[in-house]
């Protein structure tokens, strides 16, 4: 809408760039006296007038480019496409009293990204206001907020908010004692992080196969894989989908073994209506740019035990003691989330369900406009008792060369990802490899199209070969 990129000749800098954040264009059109185009900002713009020493709280009349490029609304068509330019994407249309009536968008070459962060307003103004505390390092109220309104969101009872998902996983690991001798059961098919951080707390990771349906670790393998060495499992929540919690949880009780949940892709996904990351001991969340909440960087490990609560926290912060300063109890780790990233966070998790609601209406689009290509099969999505969530749209191809097709979709200009390399096919990890027979083949299907909020229409001739 035209509305959301117009801003007043009056407003700030710092308000016209909650005008541009908020509209996603990168620009806002300065209008002063009777709605009179007078300027054109954009970010790059007020990213220099900052860098020139300038201020937020200057009016942005005296900032914003008065000579700028603009299209007549009796224009035609090919007079306005003249007019644009590798620097230029998007213009200004005037009525012939000079005021906007619209605006036109044109790029040469389409290009649509794997993934976006969907930050607004809320998350600004968070950012701004832990920057003007000037508590903008590993301490402020943000921090603390953030682990509460996680650990809620989980149905949890603490948060303990960490530098990133990889550092999540390590920290609930430890707390649990995980070490030299201990293995530890893993997926196939995951990112990299889940058997990174068993090897970091120098325990041995056992890969076990994946369901061919859920794509997700098979509890059935879990049980044949443990040995007396067993301590733990790490199910992974994949591209949304989450595990078979409950029989997990009781091949975990059965055997006396943790386990830690690495919810990394799945924000907000549910088993028997309960949230992943409240069934194991720890539930390990990431906040990569890419995920459905984002700090940028950042993590999360959520539990209900405050013991864990308590280890996880003396780890994190060097292994100092909580009562007395700069006394170091246990030899611990930097992994320790800014204040600024938190502040990011809190917005986010407040938002944190319209997002999964566009994200799932994303998906629907994408399956509603392919619906009849019978190459493409759709991630499952009605598993009994497992409520999945949108996190990169996935699907499999069949029968077709997959990175032909992908290329294809290349020239279309969208950015597509494979799925995640089968951990058992990488040199450094096949020593710990127990059974991998549907990993392999989901792998080597497997396709992620462009998921965030952002995204525009989705054309099916882009799909079809």
């Amino acid at each position: 809408m035209i509305e959301n990129i117009i801003c007043t000749a009056g407003l700030t800098v710092l308000d016209t760039l909650k005008v541009i954040n908020e509209n996603g264009k990168g620009v806002a059109f300065v209008v002063g006296n009777e709605n009179k185009l007078v300027g054109i900002i954009t970010d790059g713009d007020v990213r220099r007038h900052l860098l020139r020493g300038g201020g937020l709280e200057e009016p942005v009349e005296e900032v914003c480019n008065k000579d700028f490029i603009y299209a007549r609304s009796d224009e035609s068509y090919g007079q306005v496409i003249c007019k644009f330019s590798d620097k230029v994407s998007i213009i200004p249309v005037v009525d012939s009293n000079f005021r906007v009536v619209n605006y036109f968008e044109h790029r040469n070459n389409l290009y649509v990204p794997i993934a976006l962060p969907d930050l607004g307003d809320k998350e600004f103004k968070y950012l701004v206001d832990a920057f003007l505390s000037t508590w903008i390092s590993s301490t402020g109220s943000y921090i603390t907020l953030f682990e509460q309104k996680m650990a809620r969101y989980c149905e949890c009872d603490y948060g303990v908010a960490v530098s990133n998902g990889t550092a999540a996983l390590h920290l609930a690991l430890i707390a649990l004692g995980v070490s030299r001798g201990d293995e530890v059961i893993v997926p196939d098919l995951t990112f990299a992080a889940t058997i990174n951080a068993v090897l970091h707390a120098n325990a041995t990771p056992v890969i076990v196969d994946v369901e061919s349906e859920s794509w997700c670790i098979d509890p059935k393998e879990i049980e044949k894989a443990i040995t007396p060495k067993t301590k733990a499992i790490i199910p992974v929540h994949l591209y949304g989908q989450p595990c078979d919690m409950g029989a997990i949880m009781g091949i975990a009780r059965e055997h006396g073994l943790y386990v830690v949940e690495d919810c990394a892709e799945a924000h907000g996904a549910e088993y028997d209506g309960e949230k992943v990351g409240s069934f194991g001991d720890v539930g390990c969340f990431s906040f990569f740019g890419n995920k459905v909440i984002t700090t940028g960087e950042g993590g999360m490990c959520v539990t209900s035990s405050p013991e864990l609560n308590d280890k996880m926290r003396l780890y994190r912060d060097h292994g100092m003691s909580r009562k007395v300063k700069y006394r170091h109890d246990v030899v611990g780790y930097n992994y320790r989330m800014t204040n600024l990233q938190a502040a990011i966070g809190v917005a986010q998790v407040e938002r944190i369900d319209e997002i999964l609601a566009r994200r799932e209406e994303i998906e629907m689009n994408y399956r509603d406009v392919l619906e009849g290509i019978d190459f493409l099969e759709f991630q499952v999505g009605n598993l009994p008792g497992r409520k999945k969530i949108t996190w990169l749209v996935s699907h499999m191809v069949n029968g077709r060369d997959r990175g032909e097709y992908m290329a294809h979709l290349k020239k279309s200009g969208l950015d597509t990802r494979p799925f995640f390399y089968p951990l058992s096919e990488m040199e450094i990890y096949k020593r710990y490899l127990y059974s991998n027979k549907n990993a392999l083949d989901i792998s080597k299907r497997g396709i992620c199209l462009p998921t965030f909020c952002d995204l525009g229409e989705v054309k099916r001739e882009w799909f079809v070969v």
